[in-house]
């Protein structure tokens, strides 16, 4: 077969699976955000129904025959060939799983979510303990179908950031636990208070969702394509070229949780957004993997949103939208948003606490799924490791082990994502600063336009052609490492706090 015919055959049943995909998102973006309680029973059904009618055309045996003409035609055709390879990859892996079982797994994580939030609402683990033990169960079940000689938890990771394994993660996380929690214990002896009062105030809802759509406008996002809904747990999810919501929640007594996480879900929007037209709907037209697309979500809130000269352009901005609220400058503003302070909520650590939470989950799910732990241990593990590494104890299971929405996703392996986005942000950034030249200049100025379009070319249209580890060396010149994101922490340190830290 020719490549022509070959890519058109795999692509056509590659965009059914896409658009299946597609529908599922739109039902669960439904159910975390406007769906009725008692719409919960039907909407697990119709998402089981989807997920398996998905997984019957990912493994078909028609697909598998398009996988393999097109890796036969691919000798001269690099796109071509990066196809087959990730079609070949996701068409294994889901093969290996009977069609029963993802039906199950599907019912049971709808399930799971509408107990957790109950659960959660209650501060009642008990409450949660059977559904996630379901969960957990299918999960070992399909981690075993897919590759029973190797760890399950590994196997999980492999969904979410293809290539990572349990021994390319523990160096990482060892080094940050070793270089993060000294530099936190110095910053709480220092004895520094931060002023936060900037911060802090009378926000009204309109007024911040106005304020984070004009940001999230100029930075690039396209609202012809994408929309903003409020949901109790933010987060950003595409239906396909065209369609990218990103949802968002507030505090009216403080402006930072609303506005970085709108820049946030805004930096996952980009990316999307800027996915390959031409590769729309193929097996190579998606994110590479979830660390990626969280460095770019971080890049956006953190690297630009919490910069000094991000806050030249914004100030004026925020007093329009803001006109009761104190004046303050660029300078004041700063420090009150580089906190260093440990907490219990994940969502609400600074960017020197945020890896050591995850650490914490990965030492968890990593032992939940090799045995040392059963799911009733689970609280109390929870408890010691924020004891452990953050010296601070959660007084509730809301606050402790039922934060966070994964696990009732069956989302194990995510949460290692979100660090290697932090260390992937820092490192692309740098590179992007040595290439663009003074940054902050075009920040103060409102000019996000040559940092996108930097993201655009080197990160946003290569798709997923390259693995993940291939693009950061191919767009840094170097293998990912902590150092740059070390760097960025121990800048915060010094300068909000006048703490040394040991160099990067």
């Amino acid at each position: 077969m020719d490549p022509t015919a070959a890519r058109e055959r795999l692509v056509s049943l590659w965009r059914e699976i896409e658009d299946l995909r597609s529908v599922s998102a739109v039902l669960e973006w439904d159910q975390e955000t406007f769906m009725p309680e008692l719409g919960q029973e039907a909407r697990g059904r119709q998402l089981a129904l989807l997920a398996g009618l998905a997984h019957e055309r990912l493994t078909a045996t028609e697909l598998g025959e398009a996988i393999a003409a097109a890796a036969e035609a691919a000798a001269d055709d690099p796109e071509l060939a990066a196809m087959a390879r990730e079609a070949r990859r996701q068409h294994r892996r889901a093969a290996a799983v009977p069609a029963e079982l993802a039906r199950e797994l599907a019912e049971a994580t709808s399930a799971a979510l509408a107990v957790w939030q109950e659960a959660r609402r209650r501060s009642d683990f008990p409450r949660f303990r059977d559904a996630l033990a379901r969960v957990v169960e299918l999960r070992r079940r399909q981690a075993a179908a897919i590759d029973p000689n190797r760890p399950a938890y590994e196997v999980l990771l492999d969904e979410y950031e293809p290539g990572a394994t349990v021994a390319s993660l523990e160096p990482v996380f060892r080094q940050l636990r070793e270089r993060l929690a000294p530099l936190i214990q110095a910053v709480a002896a220092s004895g520094v208070e931060i002023d936060e009062s900037p911060a802090r105030g009378r926000f009204p809802v309109p007024a911040q969702r106005a304020f984070g759509l004009e940001v999230a406008e100029r930075l690039g996002f396209d609202f012809r394509a994408g929309r903003l809904d409020p949901a109790p747990h933010p987060f950003c999810t595409t239906f396909g070229r065209g369609d990218v919501r990103i949802t968002w929640r507030w505090q009216e007594d403080d402006f930072r949780p609303a506005l970085f996480g709108i820049m946030h879900e805004a930096g996952h929007g980009l990316y999307e957004q800027g996915l390959p037209a031409a590769w729309a709907g193929s097996p190579i037209g998606q994110a590479v993997s979830l660390g990626v697309h969280e460095s770019q979500s971080r890049l956006w809130e953190n690297l630009v949103g919490r910069s000094r000269a991000f806050w030249r352009w914004a100030t004026p901005i925020f007093r329009r939208h803001f006109p009761d609220h104190p004046t303050f400058d660029p300078d004041r503003i700063w420090p009150a948003l580089h906190t260093v302070r440990p907490s219990l909520i994940r969502v609400e650590a600074d960017e020197a606490t945020y890896n050591l939470h995850i650490a914490i989950r990965f030492d968890v799910e990593r032992r939940l799924f090799a045995g040392e732990l059963e799911v009733d241990d689970l609280p109390a593990a929870w408890n010691e490791g924020y004891e452990e590494l953050l010296g601070i104890r959660p007084g509730n299971d809301a606050e402790g082990v039922l934060q966070d929405i994964h696990w009732a996703m069956g989302a194990f392996g995510y949460f290692p994502t979100y660090t290697l986005g932090n260390l992937i942000c820092c490192q692309l950034f740098e590179s992007a600063a040595a290439e663009l030249g003074d940054l902050d200049q075009a920040f103060a100025a409102g000019d996000f336009a040559p940092l996108l379009g930097w993201l655009r070319s080197r990160v946003h249209e290569a798709g997923s052609r390259w693995s993940a580890a291939e693009l950061v060396e191919r767009v840094s010149g170097r293998p990912l490492a902590a150092d740059a994101f070390l760097r960025h922490i121990r800048r915060i340190a010094e300068e909000a706090y006048g703490v040394v830290a040991e160099p990067a």
